[in-house]
């Protein structure tokens, strides 16, 4: 059941406020800890991947008799993905920089320079940089049009040598290793702010869009792995997870309750639609279930729609004092 813009008082909000003895100041001291763990949680979760993708890897020039380390590093590789896209919303609103290395798809690394050494750890990083490579045989031919068309293109290729193996290993995954850890300790010590966190996981679902939308001309993010879609699942529950710190405080404000049961809602409606599919590709850019999927996401994220998850998520900030930037 979808619920519609909120005019109306819910009783049972005055209850939990009237009962639960908490003021704001206490809500958003729970919530913030609640967001420092599940955060924390996460980026330890994508250094132990990272370190195991490095663990896996050939000490020499990759061939298909490395059948197996290539499949354990791709399922390396998906634990780190997952873990990302979980608090991805958070990171690129606290760090910047470390979303840039950790989560640049190659186009926008190459816009700048291009990138002759894909092993080396400098130029193209981060997980779609690692990506490529995991991948190189086997990258879509939608993929491969987009890429080489564009300026600085280099094209992707296992190592070829032992000195490149070395390089992927202590250069290109040993980089998203010292990322991850350097998240982790700036995240650590950092004296979060509800406002910041809140506004990652808004942004985090306006951004669901961008990921399928950009599939119809071979961008889509986790684009060698046929990824996107569990990409997209797993954005949708680290968003959900994070809102959940906010929602006893947005419930113990005037009307909260039916908002909060407004963005429950449409987060399963979302869930919902991602769940009839299997795998973790997007279905057919153009199919009936692409359409389907894009028309859902531009309705949920719309600001404009008074009904949609993006706006529910704004009404909810705006009770509990928090101004979000769309």
């Amino acid at each position: 059941m979808k619920f519609h813009h909120i005019t109306s008082i819910g009783l049972s909000a005055l209850l939990v406020s009237a009962c639960s003895g908490k003021d704001g100041g206490e809500y958003e001291e729970d919530a913030i800890v609640a967001v420092k763990e599940i955060v924390a949680a996460d980026i330890a979760n994508l250094e132990s991947a990272a370190s195991g993708i490095q663990d896996a890897a050939p000490d020499a020039a990759w061939s298909s008799n490395d059948s197996s380390s290539i499949s354990d590093m791709k399922d390396s590789w998906a634990d780190a993905r997952t873990a990302y896209e979980r608090v991805e919303g958070a990171i690129a609103v606290l760090f910047p920089d470390l979303d840039a290395s950790t989560d640049e798809r190659y186009d926008g690394f190459i816009a700048e320079g291009a990138d002759d050494n894909l092993f080396d750890g400098e130029g193209v990083t981060g997980v779609h940089g690692i990506e490529r490579i995991l991948w190189a045989d086997a990258h879509p031919d939608g993929v491969v049009a987009f890429e080489s068309g564009l300026p600085n293109y280099t094209e992707a290729a296992w190592p070829a040598t032992d000195d490149e193996a070395d390089e992927f290993k202590s250069g290109l995954v040993q980089r998203l290793i010292d990322d991850a850890a350097q998240m982790g300790s700036d995240f650590e010590p950092l004296a979060l702010d509800a406002a910041a966190a809140y506004e990652g996981v808004v942004g985090s679902m306006a951004e669901q869009v961008e990921k399928i939308a950009l599939a119809e001309s071979g961008e889509a993010e986790s684009r060698y792995a046929g990824n996107t879609l569990q990409d997209m699942r797993d954005n949708l529950q680290g968003g959900r997870e994070i809102y959940g710190a906010f929602s006893d405080w947005v419930k113990s404000e005037e009307g909260g309750e039916d908002i909060d049961a407004a963005i429950q809602a449409d987060f399963d409606l979302i869930q919902a639609k991602y769940d009839e599919y299997s795998g973790s590709a997007l279905p057919e850019v153009g199919s009936d279930d692409y359409n389907d999927i894009l028309e859902l996401l531009e309705t949920e994220s719309d600001p404009e729609n008074a009904d949609s998850l993006v706006t529910h998520m704004v009404e909810a900030a705006a009770l509990i004092g928090i101004e979000v930037a769309l």
